[in-house]
């Protein structure tokens, strides 16, 4: 009887070696795609065939560049979760400060809504493995909600900082205006007080150049230089015989002016240019002239009572 023999009896034996070698193949595979770390473990290398190692030598190459595509897609996944998280604060940031200003900033809805930013960083943040081949889908979608909420943050920012500029326009032009008008009141006050001090001294004027004021003055300026009250009232007599007290005195015979009625009335312009109209520019002049001419006045009196003048 013939024997029964296998028609292909290197089949088993080659199964088993590519079972092994597949066997190794997804342990290196696995690996990768788990950790990006191209190794084989030990056992399952140990196990393997010379035929299979030589396959899994063969495959390493492509699990490190699988291994570095991983890694590659990590980092992007990294990378785009920071931006999210940038963004995030900012849209926080910029919808508190609206909140802060209390300024109508010409949109009327000044939140952004940071519903999906946030769920986008919670997937990619995830620490549970997620399958390789979500992530960089994942990635693409929160980098596209993210320029989003940047969009949406970086409107109502200028929104408000336009706000803000209107704003402070607004204050200059009332400071500008308060500082106008305060200018003014302060010269009207000036004005009035000005008008008041002028009509005070014009006032002044006007009651010393009266008989009274004239006199009241001139025993002041008589005081000053040391004549009392008698040389005061012999000067008072000289002066109301000479020109009663009256500084618009004029002799039109000789031309003698004014209360001491000097001779020109020019004379008195040592004593100030107001000669002709202040009855106290001309009483100093009056008083230096008896001094220098007369050392008092009741010297110039008595001269004045024994020739007619003085």
């Amino acid at each position: 009887m013939r024997s029964q023999r296998p028609l292909h009896p290197a089949l088993p034996t080659r199964r088993r070696t590519l079972t092994s070698a597949a066997v190794a193949v997804g342990a290196v595979f696995g690996i990768v795609g788990l950790t990006g770390v191209a190794a084989v473990s030990a056992s399952a290398y140990s196990e393997s065939t010379p035929e299979s190692r030589a396959i899994i030598a063969a495959a390493m190459p492509a699990a490190a560049a699988l291994g570095e595509s991983v890694r590659d897609i990590a980092a992007e996944a990294d990378t785009t979760v920071a931006s999210a998280r940038v963004a995030l604060a900012s849209a926080e940031a910029v919808t508190a400060d609206i909140a802060a200003s209390g300024l109508d900033v010409g949109i009327a809805t000044t939140t952004v809504d940071t519903t999906s930013i946030r769920e986008h960083i919670e997937r990619l943040s995830a620490t549970d493995p997620l399958p390789l081949l979500f992530l960089p889908a994942m990635s693409a979608d929160a980098q596209a909600e993210t320029d989003r909420v940047k969009a949406r943050t970086s409107a109502l920012r200028e929104a408000l900082k336009a706000a803000e500029a209107e704003r402070a326009a607004e204050e200059a032009a009332a400071a500008a205006k308060r500082a106008a008008e305060e200018a003014a009141a302060q010269a009207q006050r000036e004005a009035e007080a000005a008008a008041a001090a002028a009509a005070a001294a014009a006032a002044a004027a006007a009651s010393a150049n009266t008989p009274d004021g004239a006199k009241a003055t001139a025993r002041q300026l008589a005081s000053e230089r040391g004549w009392g009250g008698d040389q005061f009232s012999c000067l008072e007599s000289l002066w109301e015989r000479e020109s009663n007290w009256n500084y618009q005195a004029y002799n039109s015979g000789s031309g003698a002016t004014g209360i001491p009625q000097s001779l020109p009335g020019s004379k008195m312009a040592s004593a100030g240019a107001d000669w002709q109209t202040n009855a106290t520019t001309q009483i100093r002049w009056g008083l230096d002239y008896i001094a220098r001419a007369y050392g008092s006045p009741c010297s110039a009196w008595g001269h004045s009572n024994a020739t007619g003048w003085y």
